[in-house]
């Protein structure tokens, strides 16, 4: 590894520390550890680990894996190191507990959304789709921007991880007889979908971040829209022309939805518009309302089991028919996913708590400025989730304008295309696509989507250069 590759990973590495380093920030003066060998230690670890994220294509070890492990390594070496130098060990059992209620927001939140996802599919929701875009006769190239045009006008409703989600089921159901295509098609669908998020307050986490923080106003987002159209439209014109130039095998194959699916599709849509209205109008945190609307899919699946509903229970080959039960849908969720940001976020906070917020906050945003640290957000939030990466940035709370906030906002949403481990979109999809979107499949177009991102930025720059001169709350 060249030496620059390798220094700015742990610039990466570092950037987003302070975000989950918020517990260390106590009465209790903490060890700087930045140049020990516990520092050194847990950097080695956390890189190690990530490597084998990124080789999962070839050694299929599943992701969550490694960076579980690293994760209790890494708190095990700082713990150590305080009992044994007298420091404060109750220190760094509070940083990991604020860590894990960081993961925990997270985890139901995706938990919820996975579970809606695998409910619509048991009632065929995304089959009976399927078999209607492949009536129309729609080619490879139409079902590539028609994923991707959904993809980008949904995940502004919803987030982008469950939007992501949903079009990848209809694009393998379509695709089946294409792994290029499906290929493809992910990565577009990604593209889309973390562009889509990042013109809306309520479309990605990250935004919520900056929403919740009232840094900027609800409408102002949306001053972001051409940006994330350009960021969308400019890789996925040239990965146009690699699509087979091919209409998937007709069939006249018509599936009908089980009872119930379409009231499951309106309690998803009730669930993203509880988690909406309870963080707009209640200032709750949206993971709540997610919940809450969880619990609209479990009475309605109660109902569905008492009236004799039966339900299809898929493993592997074998298929069996049992009384339906919601809990199925809660059991097939995307475990590795989820156990994957408890790893990483876990990860991080050791490495924030070891002490590298003062190195890398004056040389964010003092030496390098706003532009440009805002700019590298972005890259780093493809190293890295971003959204780890926008609270550190919100910990750290530059004194910028609002044309800055916007200006990160729009780099950690759309920065974690770059990479197909830089967003929970990109990750969730590596792990429902059976092997035909991986993270060297994605790493082949990254020139292209870097060229969307760097347009999008030069985009926001001319239309809204009036947001420069604006203060935060002016």
């Amino acid at each position: 590894m060249h030496h620059p590759v390798f220094r700015g990973l742990i610039t990466a590495l570092l950037f987003i520390s302070p975000a989950l380093a918020m517990a260390s920030e106590s009465a209790v003066e903490h060890f700087d550890l930045t140049t020990s060998w516990v520092g050194f230690s847990a950097l080695a670890i956390f890189v190690a680990a990530y490597a084998l994220v990124m080789a999962e294509e070839f050694t299929h070890l599943r992701k969550s894996k490694p960076v579980v492990l690293a994760a209790g390594a890494i708190w095990l070496i700082i713990a150590y190191y305080y009992t044994t130098h007298h420091g404060a060990p109750e220190a760094a059992a509070e940083a990991v507990r604020h860590n894990i209620m960081e993961f925990g927001e997270l985890f139901l939140f995706l938990l919820a959304a996975m579970t809606y996802i695998n409910a619509m599919e048991e009632r065929q929701v995304f089959d009976a789709l399927r078999s209607w875009l492949i009536r129309m006769g729609f080619s490879y190239r139409t079902l590539f921007w028609t994923t991707g045009l959904l993809a980008f006008f949904i995940s502004p409703v919803a987030d982008n991880l469950t939007t992501a989600l949903l079009m990848c089921a209809v694009v393998m159901a379509v695709g089946a007889d294409s792994p290029r295509f499906v290929g493809l098609a992910c990565i577009n669908i990604v593209v889309a979908a973390n562009a889509g998020g990042a013109f809306s307050p309520f479309g990605d986490i990250t935004t919520l971040m900056v929403w919740q923080k009232g840094l900027i106003d609800f409408q102002t987002f949306f001053a972001l829209f051409i940006p994330s159209v350009l960021n969308f439209a400019v890789p996925a014109a040239f990965m146009h022309r690699a699509i087979p130039n091919e209409t998937p095998p007709p069939s006249d194959e018509r599936v009908r939805m089980k009872r119930g699916a379409l009231r499951i599709v309106l309690l998803f849509l009730a669930t993203i518009a509880t988690a909406v209205s309870f963080h707009n109008f209640y200032h709750l945190p949206p993971v709540l309302g997610m919940m809450t609307g969880l619990a609209y899919l479990k009475f309605f699946g109660f109902y569905l089991k008492k009236t004799g509903e039966q339900a299809t229970i898929k493993r592997g080959e074998i298929e069996d028919t049992l009384p339906f039960d919601i809990f199925t849908g809660v059991a097939r969720a995307e475990w590795d996913t989820l156990l994957f940001f408890y790893g990483v976020i876990l990860c991080v906070g050791g490495l924030g708590f070891i002490g590298y917020l003062e190195l890398v906050s004056q040389f964010a945003y003092g030496d390098l400025g706003p532009t440009i640290a805002n700019t590298l957000v972005g890259v780093l939030s493809a190293i890295v989730d971003n959204i780890p990466v926008m609270f550190a940035v919100l910990t750290m709370n530059p004194d910028m304008t609002q044309g800055q906030w916007l200006l990160v906002t729009l780099t950690a949403g759309v920065g974690g295309s770059l990479l197909s481990i830089g967003s929970a979109a990109g990750v969730a999809l590596m792990g429902q696509s059976k092997g035909m979107y991986t993270f060297f499949g994605h790493l082949r177009w990254t020139p292209v989507i870097a060229l969307g991102y760097v347009v999008s930025i030069l985009a926001h720059f001319i239309i809204n250069h009036r947001y420069f001169s604006m203060p935060v709350g002016g």
